[in-house]
């Protein structure tokens, strides 16, 4: 019956034969031109012909799976799937392709499959997904740029290419995976339901070209679409709808088993471990952590006590931090439009993080300077001396740096990700600062006083290397709790992230506790033990300290890695690979 259906959708021109040209010899160069001009083109004969009927009406094969009139207030467009229609014959998908005019590797609607039952009564079935323009999509919320949109009439959810500057952070926002980054081009792109087309009521590609119309397009009640998400049940094995409210329907006359999953439930694979997000979340806490810490001596010992070192700690972690800031650049498809990445301040955390650690980076780069005055005649002439500044300068820092850094842990904590809750990775990012912070004061105090021996074994200091020994031994512990999700029974996100981190990132993951365990707990330990008169000379506790500091950035590095590369991302069901 399919196949039949197919043949009716071939789109036949009919020929059209020109009279035969006669060759007339009185007729000049001239006549003939003006003769040719009173025939019609192809574009006229086409438009002629379809006045008259004389060609197959395309439309009489998807007019009645695309909606006869606009949604009304309280409504929208929203895609319909008969799961009973749908045989993953995946036409769907190669028209998408070929009608957005998609690059090779670029896919907009893709097919999955789920299956279930009993050995005795096995169940399989094939679904095909693309965006689901959300209600509250979780895309628009989080684009820092403003590149999405929500049409107030259809409802379609549309993406900005000339906007967008390929943060990619849709990405991770959106639960099903339906934003792509086009690398080549530098920018994330989208299914937008072919709105140009159901404008002029043309079907969408996918609709048009499925032989059984599984896929049709609908109006749905946007108050009904809230009601039904409360309900928690979506489609297995793909995530909640309560957090996005998706309005795309799967409809089945079949009483589907309650065990349905995905085939590719149990396929667990490293994800994109984003190097340059790495090295500017590393680098942004382990630049907080240093001003913190500096403060917090301060505070402690007395200015007196810091002075020696607290202008190069400070001069040490703002090139850090500003190289943090130089990094996170990589990550952008398109770096030169970084400065619209403020524009999303009302919805966008990640818009929140830039403006959190641009504070930091002002008031650090004041801040940092004030120790250098002298030595800095422009400076030196400003109506208030910075020198005086100093102490209201380092609140600043330290407070607009703990802003950056809760920003950040909002970023991740807002995609509503099981593997990056926002307690967790408060403490992993919070902990990072503390190591990292620990260890570089600690390393520039001993490289940068005079009195380097006499320095390490005073009370504050030998306080700060227990600090460090406790925060990265709690770290540690923390991380190794993953590993108790191995034992459960249930396959839970975190339970993929346990078996990735004991399978196939498993190097990564002994590099990462053998340095923060050498670096962090080791050595300084070593350090708390080193007696007045001991004969212990200045260059080897300087060594030790810089090596310390470098184990310890290591391990930050490699638990950053494992932070992304370890933590399975949320789709929609897909097949077996």
């Amino acid at each position: 019956m399919s196949v039949a259906k197919v043949s009716d959708t071939h789109f036949h021109l009919p020929i059209v034969n020109s009279p035969p040209k006669i060759q007339d010899s009185n007729k000049s160069l001239l006549q003939s031109l003006l003769a040719d001009q009173q025939k019609l083109t192809a574009v006229e004969k086409f438009s002629r012909m379809h006045e008259e009927h004389a060609l197959p009406a395309q439309s009489k094969y998807y007019r009645d799976l695309i909606p006869f009139e606009k949604p009304k207030p309280g409504q929208q467009y929203a895609f319909e799937v008969d799961l009973d229609a749908c045989t993953a014959c995946k036409a769907c998908v190669t028209a998408c392709h070929s009608l957005n005019g998609l690059d090779e590797d670029e896919v907009w609607r893709s097919v999955g499959l789920l299956h279930g039952g009993t050995p005795q009564a096995p169940a399989q079935q094939s679904v095909t997904t693309a965006c689901h323009h959300c209600l509250d999509p979780a895309c628009m919320s989080g684009c820092p740029v403003k590149a999405y949109e929500k049409d107030p009439v259809t409802g379609i959810v549309k993406h900005l290419d000339d906007q967008c500057i390929g943060c990619q952070y849709c990405i991770l926002m959106c639960p099903y995976d339906a934003p792509k980054f086009n690398a080549e081009r530098g920018i994330v792109r989208k299914c937008d339901m072919c709105s140009d087309r159901l404008a002029n009521d043309e079907a969408p590609a996918c609709v048009q070209s499925c032989p059984n119309g599984a896929i049709r397009i609908t109006v749905v009640e946007q108050a009904q679409a809230v009601q039904e998400s409360q309900t928690n049940v979506f489609l297995p094995g793909a995530a909640a709808p309560e957090y996005t409210i998706p309005t795309t329907t799967y409809k089945t006359k079949k009483s589907l088993p309650r065990n349905m999953l995905p085939a590719d439930f149990y396929q667990v694979s490293r994800e994109h471990s984003h190097p340059p997000l790495v090295a500017m979340l590393v680098l942004t806490q382990l630049s907080v952590g240093a001003f913190c810490v500096s403060l917090a001596l301060n505070e402690l010992l007395g200015e007196q006590a810091t002075q020696d070192f607290g202008g190069h700690s400070a001069a040490f972690a703002l090139v850090f931090g500003l190289a943090a800031l130089g990094a996170s650049l990589l990550h952008l498809g398109r770096p030169q439009f970084a400065f619209r990445a403020l524009l999303g301040l009302r919805t966008s955390w990640l818009s929140r993080e830039i403006l959190g650690f641009s504070l930091f980076a002002g008031a650090g780069t004041l801040y940092a300077a004030s120790f250098w005055v002298p030595s800095i005649p422009a400076l030196s002439a400003l109506p208030v001396p910075l020198r005086e500044l100093q102490a209201p300068l380092s609140y600043a820092v330290a407070l607009s740096g703990m802003l950056g850094v809760f920003c950040s842990v909002m970023v991740y904590a807002a995609t509503q990700r099981e593997h990056w809750r926002g307690g967790l990775t408060g403490f992993k990012f919070a902990s990072t600062a503390a190591v990292l912070g620990s260890s570089t004061v600690l390393m520039v105090a001993l490289l940068s006083s005079r009195e380097h021996a006499a320095l390490l074994l005073t009370g504050g200091f030998r306080a700060l290397s227990a600090f460090l020994c406790a925060s990265t031994a709690l770290k540690l512990l923390v991380e190794l709790s993953m590993f108790r999700h191995l034992r459960k029974r249930s396959h839970s996100t975190l339970k993929r992230s346990a078996i990735l981190m004991a399978g196939e990132l498993k190097g990564a993951t002994g590099w990462r506790f053998a340095c923060g365990a050498l670096g962090g707990i080791v050595l300084p330990a070593l350090s708390l033990f080193v007696a007045p008169n001991s004969g212990v000379s200045s260059e080897s506790l300087m060594a030790m300290a810089v090596v310390a500091f470098l184990f310890c950035l290591s391990g930050e590095f490699l638990e950053r890695y494992l932070f992304f590369a370890a933590a399975p991302a949320s789709k929609m069901p897909g097949g077996l690979s």
